[in-house]
């Protein structure tokens, strides 16, 4: 099934880029899928990752993905699904909402997602400097608050057993993007 997920992910971004590169799309949600593989995390989840940004950034909608990977892999994609027809502030917000009292396997996948972006985004103020915010829709305070509340919230609910390496990591990079 996760060679499924990734092969129709990979349709459903093609040609779209990630911001500040020319790097295609799908380079991301195949990085958040490997990161929850290499926790051993379920095939549900690892497949969710994959599709993560379909539904939101594709014509595809929640009832395709339950229709070809099952209700679990659906809700989880779900969960992780921003509302485009909301502004900036209310979508970070639910994310906000999701991850305080969200089951552990959307914490993962949201955790990991937000790594990954602040990863590349990292990457990218060391290349090409301040202008890389010009392509967001919120400036660098916002982005603070909504990855310092992501921080704040992540762990909610779960026990440091339950707690995976990368959550550590997330708050680093946190501190060094944002401090």
């Amino acid at each position: 099934m996760k060679e499924k997920a990734k092969e129709f992910a990979t349709k459903a971004h093609a040609g779209q880029k990630r911001k500040n590169s020319n790097a295609d799309y799908i380079t991301h949600p195949i990085r958040v899928a490997e990161r929850l593989e290499k926790e051993g995390f379920s095939e549900e989840l690892v497949c969710a990752a994959y599709l993560h940004d379909v539904v939101e950034d594709t014509v595809y909608e929640i009832k395709d993905i339950e229709r070809l990977f099952g209700k679990r892999v659906a809700s989880i994609v779900a969960a992780h699904t921003e509302d485009k027809s909301k502004s900036w502030k209310e979508r970070k917000q639910h994310t906000i909402d999701t991850i305080k009292s969200a089951d552990k396997e959307v914490k993962y996948l949201i955790v990991a997602d937000k790594l990954d972006n602040l990863l590349g985004l990292e990457n990218d103020l060391h290349v090409n400097g301040p202008v890389v915010w010009n392509k967001f829709n919120a400036g660098i305070k916002e982005q603070k608050w909504y990855n310092e509340s992501i921080v704040k919230h992540m762990r909610a609910g779960l026990s440091n057993r339950e707690t995976p390496g990368y959550f550590d990591e997330y708050e680093q990079v946190v501190s060094r993007v944002f401090d």
